[in-house]
């Protein structure tokens, strides 16, 4: 096994509805969907954001899409008309998830790799949070 960030599986969108962020992940191939499923859970969606979330996560799952959908509760500090948060309406939450890490067989790996669109001096040893 070996570690890739999940840029290389997925891309993602995200935004808000009051305080919770809305972070939309869709699997580039869906053969990869499963692998996201069963790695993309709302407790490791939650340990990676830590203390940026104030509430729970919540997962939907869009086979027929190849995505997830996450409410990240409590995230917006009030939400985009009440924050003096830098990003109010969570739109950088989709690259933040794009930053985690994932177990992927070496096969996975080196058939993804540099698919995803990472800017150059991005390295997840360089990754001190989210």
């Amino acid at each position: 096994m070996t570690r890739i960030q999940l840029v290389h599986l997925a891309h993602a969108r995200s935004g808000d509805k009051g305080d919770t962020a809305n972070v939309g992940v869709i699997a580039y191939d869906a053969a990869h969907y499963e692998l996201l499923r069963e790695q993309l859970t709302p407790a490791r969606v939650a340990e990676h954001f830590g203390p940026m979330l104030q509430g729970g996560v919540e997962r939907f799952e869009l086979p027929n899409l190849g995505a997830l959908n996450f409410l990240l509760h409590g995230a917006l500090d009030g939400g985009g008309t009440m924050s003096l948060m830098n990003d109010a309406q969570g739109k950088v939450f989709s690259t933040a998830m794009l930053r985690m890490e994932l177990d992927v067989s070496e096969e996975v790996a080196e058939l993804v790799r540099g698919r995803g669109r990472v800017p150059e001096g991005w390295a997840p040893e360089a990754d001190q949070a989210p």
